[in-house]
């Protein structure tokens, strides 16, 4: 029994020792890296379904992989401001911009594409329905005996 188990170990441990000047040796191409990419907003540690939906009544911020001077975002549902360079926490991207929904944009799905150094990357994102922010007049309210009978 402890002469298979010496030989076994023996035998990784020299099959791991061909193996890795093997792997070291090989000459394949390199992977490329990815051309671009683009996206609205970004998932975060409490919510991992952001990525490339509006979220109302907070901060939008649409970001982008990509080469060359002079990058742009455009949609026609959104305005874009505060153009920043570098890396984003979360994200493949080094350009970032607020992102604003324009007035009356109702729920749906739109494009959203990036442009820089010649080169156009798009992606969709969605819109929600908006959610009723106030009670219409003459509802019902909870704790105000309205509905006391």
């Amino acid at each position: 029994m402890r002469k298979t188990l010496v030989f076994v170990a023996a035998a990784v441990i020299g099959a791991t020792g061909l193996a890795a000047p093997a792997t070291a040796q090989s000459t394949g191409p390199a992977p490329a890296p990815s051309a671009g990419s683009v996206q609205l907003n970004v998932n975060t540690a409490i919510n991992q379904s952001l990525v490339d939906k509006y979220v109302r009544d907070a901060p939008n911020v649409a970001l982008a992989k990509c080469d060359g001077a002079s990058p742009a975002f455009s949609s026609p549902v959104l305005t874009f401001s505060n153009y920043t360079p570098g890396p984003f926490m979360g994200a493949d991207a080094n350009i970032s911009a607020d992102a604003a929904l324009k007035p009356g944009t109702a729920a749906g799905t739109y494009p959203l594409s990036v442009t820089c150094g010649g080169k156009s990357y798009s992606t969709q994102f969605s819109v929600p329905a908006a959610q009723v922010s106030k009670v219409p007049s003459g509802a019902a309210k909870a704790g105000d005996g309205s509905m006391a009978g």
